[in-house]
């Protein structure tokens, strides 16, 4: 009987601790990356008129690609198929590609063919796997409705096992 209650106590400890870990380490972000290998240079005019969001991006996810003066035009890569920039608005034109999914990790080049004939080139980064196809992806902190469900199933996992402790040293006084 007491081996059962054991595991059931020492069961409900680890599923607390299980359900919570995910929480806690969620927005530590990648401990390996250093934040200069991602940051883009210039564009190929030398000039920042062509920025890519995120300049480092999975195989399958999606390159977000912002002009500034470019009334229009289309957008070439090795590792995406043609995509064509929205008109520009305030003189800023945008487009976004799907990086392949089985695209070679490495540098790459976009070349942005403006509608005035001007040519603009900017390099990105694919990175190996796929990034998360879960909606935001972990981009936010949780939420107060998270931590206080994480909150209240360590507070559970804790009263349980006192209210087990407790329990055990009555039971242990009548026995001896």
């Amino acid at each position: 009987m007491r081996a059962a209650r054991t595991l059931a106590v020492t069961a409900t400890a680890f599923a607390a601790l299980g359900l919570a870990a995910p929480l806690a380490t969620a927005t530590q972000g990648p401990s390996s990356v250093s934040a200069d290998s991602f940051q883009a240079p210039g564009g190929g005019d030398n000039s920042n008129a062509v920025t890519v969001s995120p300049f480092a991006v999975h195989q399958g996810s999606i390159l977000t690609i912002t002009v500034r003066g470019c009334a229009g035009g289309t957008v070439t890569s090795s590792a995406f198929a043609t995509t064509t920039l929205s008109a520009a608005n305030n003189g800023v034109s945008t487009a976004t590609a799907r990086i392949f999914n089985n695209a070679t990790p490495g540098q790459y080049q976009l070349t942005v063919q403006c509608s005035n004939g001007r040519t603009l080139t900017q390099s990105f980064r694919v990175l190996p796997g796929q990034g998360a196809q879960g909606g935001l992806g972990g981009s936010l902190a949780p939420s107060s409705v998270e931590m206080a469900v994480g909150g209240s199933l360590v507070a559970a996992a804790a009263l349980g096992g006192g209210l087990f402790i407790v329990r055990r040293r009555r039971m242990g006084r009548v026995e001896v």
